[in-house]
């Protein structure tokens, strides 16, 4: 590893990290090439996952390439897909040194990227800056591993945790410095997600707002019967936003048909009880290419990803605001009788958002399964 290995392989994450949302269902990727100390191409994964990084930055690189060492946040593919082995181009350019994280755990890919490059001679350097690239590939490496994306949960809440008051009103517990946060973390995510209930309650447009974005985040409503107005931002942003709704066999044929003709894609997803089947319904979106969901409620939806073990991270937006018992809670109903059983979360990071507090949780395993 050389001394600037590390400042390199920054940059490429954070080109990276730019098509986060909309390179689905490919990963994220970054690539800065660098010759004699300077850095003489970059690129990063391109809306829809092609080109790939490495292949944008060698087109900026040139002749320049020839020599050089290219830092990657992924292991270069070696396979043939839609486009050629990203390994072929780096060899065929003259690239002599590779520095990535780690494998790719793509079975097409895993390894044989780097085998293919020492193959020819490339030298390979793994292990920088591999707890970051975990965190960016997160999603991608969730989808190979369990066939669901990635789920986020936002919780914005007061600071007896409540999301309303009991006659609903919530605008606003928190400060739009917050609030626009939340924009900036959809942007960040393939879809973002709310129950029927909260896009009856709220008639959302849930599309990214004050920031600039190629291309905005699938939107998904959980709603078994699809009871949902047809009159609303919901329908009327479809061309501007996608529209995924998420129903069950009993959804009534008149409700599919007018939300089918609107433009909305239907997925059918099982029930479990009288419920939609959480975990299959994950599994749905997994198999659509989503790599990233970003949950913003309501508390039954929420609850239900709880009991279901399925949410990788948690966003706490806390307001400075109380509210009291007669409130309605965050959450509905997990039914817990025993303290073990109670998902668990280790926390990332606390900061400060206006008057506001901004907590960011990660999933551990609960205590009955260690």
């Amino acid at each position: 590893m050389r001394p600037d290995d590390a400042h390199h392989m920054d940059r490429a994450l954070e080109l990276g990290r730019r098509g986060l949302g909309n390179t689905w269902p490919n990963p994220a990727v970054g690539c800065v090439i660098v010759r004699d100390g300077c850095v003489v191409g970059e690129g990063w994964t391109q809306p829809g996952g092609r080109p790939h990084a490495e292949t944008q930055a060698l087109l900026q690189a040139g002749a320049a390439a020839k020599g050089a060492t290219a830092y990657v946040t992924l292991e270069p593919c070696a396979h043939h897909g839609q486009t050629p082995p990203c390994t072929d181009a780096l060899i065929a350019a003259g690239i002599a040194r590779v520095v990535a994280p780690f494998a790719d755990s793509d079975p097409r890919v895993s390894g044989q990227g780097f085998d293919t490059l020492r193959a020819a001679g490339v030298e390979v350097v793994t292990g920088v800056a591999a707890d970051a690239a975990s965190k960016d590939h997160a999603g991608f490496f969730c989808r190979l591993a369990t066939g669901r994306p990635l789920l986020t949960l936002k919780l914005a809440t007061s600071l007896d945790g409540r999301i309303a008051t009991a006659n609903g009103d919530s605008q606003w517990i928190t400060g739009p410095e917050t609030r626009s946060q939340v924009h900036k973390v959809r942007a960040q995510h393939d879809a973002v997600m709310v129950g029927a209930g909260t896009a009856r309650a709220d008639d959302p447009l849930l599309t990214v707002r004050g920031f600039d974005v190629v291309q905005q985040p699938v939107r998904i409503i959980v709603s078994r019967r699809l009871d949902l107005p047809l009159e609303s931002n919901l329908a009327r942003m479809i061309d501007i936003a996608p529209l995924w709704l998420c129903h069950a066999d009993d959804a009534p044929e008149d409700a599919r048909l007018a939300w089918s003709q609107l433009g909305a894609k239907l997925i059918r997803v099982p029930l479990d009880g009288r419920q939609v089947d959480i975990p299959a319904l994950m599994q749905s979106l997994g198999d659509e290419g989503l790599t990233r969901v970003f949950c913003e409620g309501g508390g039954e939806l929420a609850a239900s990803l709880f009991s279901a073990d399925l949410v990788d991270r948690l966003n706490l937006h806390m307001g400075g605001v109380v509210i009291g018992a007669e409130g309605r809670p965050a959450l509905g109903a997990l039914g817990l009788d025993q303290l073990a059983d109670a998902p668990r979360f280790a926390l990332l990071d606390v900061r400060q958002s206006g008057n506001d507090v901004i907590q960011n949780w990660t999933r551990q395993r609960r205590q009955s399964q260690a």
